[in-house]
């Protein structure tokens, strides 16, 4: 029914910038939010931005001023701009998006795709 893509990962200096995007299939219909997640070993899946049907945005306290959600509602797509990355930033970043249907809410996730800053 529904299918993200990630892109945009990779290896970065301290300080420099990073584009994420993800890509949906499906329908336009029905979205609640989509988001950002990231995982780094060991460590438990933390909710790095959000962004609702209606446009509200939530972020982590930790990239506050640093990352930007976004979404682009014609090419199915929602991205995240980092800037000012930081080592600690290192982690695997998932796209995350949840439909509410009629009776209930459906989470999808991409692959994720792997962002590493380099000290």
């Amino acid at each position: 029914q529904v299918q993200l893509v990630e892109s945009g990962g990779g290896l970065v200096q301290p300080g420099g910038s990073l584009r994420l995007s993800c890509a949906r299939s499906g329908s336009n219909f029905n979205i609640y939010t989509m988001g950002w997640y990231r995982q780094a070993p060991g460590k438990r899946r933390e909710m790095v931005a959000t962004i609702t049907s209606g446009g509200s945005t939530d972020y982590l306290d930790s990239v506050k001023g640093r990352f930007t959600i976004s979404r682009d509602n014609i090419k199915m797509t929602v991205y995240l701009q980092m800037n000012s990355l930081k080592p600690e930033d290192t982690a695997v970043y998932y796209c995350n998006a949840v439909l509410k249907t009629l009776v209930t809410y459906k989470a999808y996730w991409g692959q994720g795709t792997q962002v590493t800053v380099s000290s």
